[in-house]
């Protein structure tokens, strides 16, 4: 039997406060974030790294670091041009890998 590493789809835990936000959001808003879930955790890579590695998402979605000196630290999921935002973690623990939101918002 071969232990092979964990693959999509991914866990998604959110924080309190970012749930709170996320319940609070207008309901236009809540259905771009549940898409944008929907392409993070059933993405090969989150991060989306590499050149042109986000060319797959929808036009209203692109992926970076939060601070380009941390590639691998948090990241921010830009929906429909700024108007709304998920930063998150990618952790790819062997055993319980998951994506974790940290701040939700929507203008």
């Amino acid at each position: 039997m071969i232990d092979e590493p964990p693959r999509p789809p991914w866990k998604m835990e959110w924080t309190a406060e970012s749930f709170q936000e996320f319940e609070r959001m207008p309901e236009d808003g809540k259905q771009l974030v549940l898409s944008a879930r929907a392409e993070l955790i059933t993405a090969e890579d989150p991060y989306y790294r590499g050149i042109d590695a986000d060319v797959s998402l929808p036009h209203w979605i692109t992926v970076h670091p939060l601070a380009s000196t941390s590639p691998s630290g948090p990241h921010i999921a830009d929906l429909a041009g700024g108007r709304g935002w998920l930063i998150f973690t990618f952790i790819r623990r062997h055993a319980d890998p998951q994506i974790t939101v940290t701040d939700a918002f929507w203008a």
